[in-house]
């Protein structure tokens, strides 16, 4: 095949994933705010409220707003995925357990990086191919590759709270496209889902490829 210009890749489930499983997270820090709820059950709840939720975008609204709207997506989310279960209202603060919740996902500490991801990605760098993200994630993103050791490795991170469009939609692959100059032929995008990641670039000429972790 020939060498692309560059390569885009997927953020969560590609690059790095959660340790553990959602639902651990959630509840073990409802743990520290007094409100004990399984694991299992929250994980169940995130995986039937998750999917239906809204796309991860903001179309035609200021910069300045973005950071503001990503916590209140967030917070609608996780109050439902607790709703589901009937918990939401034994927290005594929960304001107070979902902005603590909210910051922890912005470190290191709930993800892991697979072990493949760096040599690869310096595999690619040394071949002088150009690298990107596209993500549907939101600006806590940066933070995240930072503490990961990843941000150095991309020239581009395009991400739908700040793009105003979510994959599969072509705009937030033609953004990422436009940052580089690059044609769709003469780009690749690595993903694990086939909707969002592989279907959404094969419908603008991008040479897609689904990884399964």
């Amino acid at each position: 095949m020939q060498k692309p210009q560059v390569i885009f890749l997927d953020a969560v489930g590609t690059l790095f994933g959660v340790k553990g499983s959602v639902g651990g997270i959630y509840s073990q820090i409802a743990a520290d705010f007094g409100v004990e709820v399984a694991a299992e059950s929250l994980e169940q709840s995130f995986l039937a409220i998750f999917p239906t939720s809204p796309p991860l975008a903001f179309p035609d609204v200021e910069p300045a707003q973005i950071p503001e709207l990503e916590y209140r997506w967030w917070r609608s989310l996780t109050g439902a995925v607790f709703n589901n279960l009937g918990y939401l209202e034994r927290f005594p603060d929960f304001e107070a357990f979902f902005g603590e919740l909210y910051h922890h996902f912005a470190t290191a500490e709930p993800w892991v990086l697979y072990e493949d991801v760096i040599p690869a990605l310096r595999l690619w760098q040394i071949q002088g191919i150009e690298l990107g993200i596209i993500s549907n994630f939101d600006s806590r993103i940066y933070q995240v590759l930072a503490e990961l050791g990843l941000e150095y490795f991309f020239r581009s991170i395009t991400i739908s709270s700040q793009t105003g469009a979510a994959k599969p939609d072509r705009e937030i692959f033609q953004i990422a496209l436009q940052k580089h100059d690059c044609p769709p032929a003469q780009a690749w995008h690595i993903g694990d889902s086939k909707k969002e990641d592989y279907q959404g670039a094969k419908a603008l000429g991008i040479e897609a490829f689904l990884i399964k972790r």
